[in-house]
C-alpha cells in the first residue's frame, strides 16, 4: 500500500541515509551490534526517573541468562506484589542488548507502573535458533517461579517485545498456553511473526526505510539452520495453527515497515481465534521508531498507548 511518513519520520530517514552508515549486511555481526549500540545516543530520549534499576542473573538452559529489573516510582500493588512485564529486546536475535533498550524498559516501567525484567538471551549467529527462543521461555518460566521472591504477583505477568523481542514475546506465549506459566498478557511492538516474508510490505519499496529488506534476509540467515526453520511456529508463531485460549495482546505496526502486514494478520488472527486484541498502527512511522523519542514524538505517543494498556490489564 502507498506509504507517506511523516515529517519527522522522514526527516530522521534521510538524516540516517546522508550519515553513510555502512549496511548492517556488509559488516560483521559484532560491529553491527556495535554500531546499533552507538546509535542509541542519537536517538534515545532522557529516560524517566524511576525508583531502581538491578541486575539479575536468570538460571538458562545454557547457563545463567544476563537480566535487568526496573521498578517505577509508582508502582501498582496489591499486598507487597506488583504485574511484571518480562521484555524480550529488538534486534533481529543477532544486535540488541541490555543496553540497546534500556530506555525503553525505563519507559514502560513508568508509563505502566509495573516491574520490567529485561532479558539478555542468546544472539545469533554465534547461537541460533532455538537458543533464544529457548531463554525467552527459560526466562519467564523463572521469573514466574521467583516471583514471591522478586515482589512479584505471578497472576499479572506479562511477556512483551519489539520486533525479534515481539517474536519471542509471541512464542512464549503460546508456548505456555500448553506448559505454563500463566501469562496475563502480551505485548508485541512491530513483530516478526512469518519468515516465508511472503507478504506484500516485505517488496514494496517504501518499507524498505531502515529495516531494509536486504538486512532481513542478513538477520534471518544469521539465525535460522537453513529454510527448515521458517515453518516452525517457534520462529514463525504465524505458523502456529491454533491461536486460541492465548493471552490478550497489544500488538502495534509501522506503515514503513517490512513486518507491517504479517503483524497486522497476526493480529487479526488472534481477535478471530477470540483473544481479545488492540491493534494500532502508526501509518508514518518505519521499523525501531519506538527507541527515538528524542527525534519522534510518535515514539512518546506509542509509548503512552502501550503503558496505558498496561495499566488495564490489572
Amino acid at each position: 500500500m502507498p506509504v507517506t511518513l511523516d515529517p519527522d519520520a522522514a526527516a530522521v530517514l534521510n538524516a540516517f541515509r546522508e550519515a553513510g552508515r555502512p549496511p548492517y549486511e556488509t559488516l560483521s555481526a559484532a560491529e553491527a551490534r556495535q554500531m546499533y549500540l552507538a546509535g542509541r545516543v542519537v536517538s534515545n530520549p532522557e529516560p524517566p526517573v524511576i525508583a531502581s534499576v538491578e541486575p539479575v542473573a536468570i538460571t538458562g538452559p545454557a547457563g545463567p541468562i544476563p537480566a535487568r529489573l526496573y521498578k517505577p516510582l509508582k508502582l501498582r500493588q496489591a499486598d507487597g506484589l506488583a504485574p511484571c512485564l518480562v521484555f524480550f529486546h529488538g534486534g533481529g536475535w543477532v544486535i540488541g542488548d541490555l543496553d540497546s533498550h534500556d530506555v525503553v524498559c525505563r519507559t514502560l516501567a513508568d508509563e505502566g507502573q509495573l516491574i520490567v525484567i529485561s532479558v539478555d538471551y542468546r544472539l545469533a549467529p554465534e547461537h541460533r535458533f532455538p537458543a533464544a527462543v529457548d531463554d525467552a521461555i527459560a526466562a519467564t518460566e523463572w521469573v514466574s517461579k521467583n516471583a514471591l521472591s522478586l515482589g512479584i504477583d505471578a497472576s499479572r505477568l506479562l511477556v512483551g517485545g519489539d520486533s525479534a523481542g515481539g517474536n519471542l514475546a509471541a512464542v512464549v506465549a503460546i508456548n505456555a498456553r500448553e506448559a505454563g506459566p500463566k501469562i496475563a498478557g502480551q505485548v508485541l511492538i512491530y513483530p516478526a511473526t512469518d519468515f516465508a516474508m511472503t507478504h506484500p510490505s516485505h517488496s514494496e519499496p517504501e518499507t524498505s526505510a531502515l529495516l531494509t529488506h536486504s538486512v532481513i534476509r542478513w538477520f534471518r540467515d544469521h539465525y535460522l539452520n537453513g529454510a527448515a526453520g521458517t515453518d516452525d511456529w517457534r520462529a514463525s508463531p504465524a505458523r502456529a495453527e491454533n491461536l486460541s485460549g492465548l493471552p490478550p495482546a497489544f500488538v502495534l505496526t509501522a506503515g514503513a515497515d517490512p513486518l507491517r502486514d504479517e503483524g497486522e494478520e497476526f493480529a487479526k488472527r488472534l481477535g478471530n481465534a477470540g483473544v481479545p486484541v488492540v491493534y494500532r498502527t502508526y501509518l508514518g512511522q518505519f521499523h525501531g521508531f519506538i527507541t527515538m523519542g528524542k527525534l519522534l514524538p510518535k515514539a512518546s505517543d506509542a509509548m503512552r498507548e502501550i503503558g496505558s494498556w498496561l495499566r488495564a490489564m490489572g
